[in-house]
């Protein structure tokens, strides 16, 4: 079984096709393709609140590789998810049914809570009875979720994302009402709690670290650390000395910010870095779909 996932984001697009091998009692997704296209929808929607004409055309163009890389892979199940910039745009819906009418591509507009919990689903297949928060920081929002005794407890979206807040476009009421709903729900279990991150940034950070990249953890303090030498360096640094791509060198410390933030929140010394993200979700729930009986294990390769 092949399956295709497009992950429409704020500041990137995503394209993942993945095989499904199954063996006994485990699923293993294994991934065939990977593009990553730097088209940051959320520039003109958080600064004008429409995507504009320019962009429209550029996603038309990416969404018509797509498909075509979809039909060349004769994918048995696809699903395609827009987030946080598509969702807020004047003009998303438009777009999005032009996608589908013209290409036959199955795009939805898909709100936080659905996006969470498309990333729930295979990142509690990692986790063990604990205590966690979740954060996945995203272009345009946050989603943030507790997790006790291998069960989502408390969930909520806040509009606050890398691309929203270099842009200018956090504001102090989004910061709080974060911190506020962490104080709320992070501290009713009373053991210490650990964060799980995921999104692109958090995973560049973990590489850029240093830390054992096996370990999948890293510490508050290495975190922090990281973000120093990130500030330390212009721009140019970043994207030359360090080769990060022009889309994430701008965003990373933003991003930075919003992690080390919630963990101070919660008092989370350390962070899980899973290396799942919104397109591994995707994948999950078309199999589930399928199989909506089925009871094997996750696996991502």
């Amino acid at each position: 079984m092949k399956l295709a996932a497009i992950d429409i984001g704020s500041n990137a697009v995503r394209l993942q096709i993945t095989r499904v091998l199954e063996y006994e009692k485990v699923i293993t997704f294994k991934k065939l393709e990977y593009v990553r296209f730097p088209l940051r929808l959320g520039h003109d929607v958080f600064s004008t609140g429409k995507i504009s004409d320019y962009n429209q055309e550029r996603f038309f163009k990416l969404m018509t590789a797509y498909k075509n890389l979809i039909d060349l892979y004769e994918i048995d199940a696809f699903y395609g998810c827009a987030t946080s910039a598509m969702r807020e745009s004047e003009n998303g819906n438009k777009i999005v049914d032009r996608v589908r009418k013209e290409l036959d591509l199955p795009l939805e507009i898909i709100s936080g809570q659905e996006e969470a919990e498309m990333i729930n689903k295979v990142i509690l297949q990692g986790l063990d009875n604990g205590h966690y928060i979740h954060i996945d920081v995203g272009g345009g929002s946050t989603e943030l979720n507790i997790y006790e005794n291998h069960q989502k407890v408390y969930s909520r979206s806040f509009k606050l994302g890398s691309v929203r807040t270099l842009e200018g476009q956090d504001t102090p009421e989004s910061w709080q009402k974060m911190k506020d709903w962490v104080n709320e729900y992070a501290f009713k279990n009373s053991e210490k709690i650990t964060a799980v991150g995921t999104g692109g940034n958090i995973n560049k950070l973990f590489e850029l670290s240093g830390s054992n990249l096996k370990s999948k953890k890293m510490s508050l303090e290495t975190l922090m650390k990281t973000q120093d030498v990130l500030k330390n360096l212009t721009l140019e640094d970043r994207l030359n000395r360090l080769q990060l791509n022009p889309d994430r060198a701008d965003v990373i410390i933003p991003a930075s910010d919003i992690y080390i933030s919630v963990m101070q929140f919660a008092k989370a010394k350390n962070i899980i870095i899973p290396d799942v993200g919104l397109k591994d979700g995707i994948n999950y729930y078309m199999y589930q779909k399928h199989y909506p009986n089925s009871d094997k294990v996750f696996v991502k390769n």
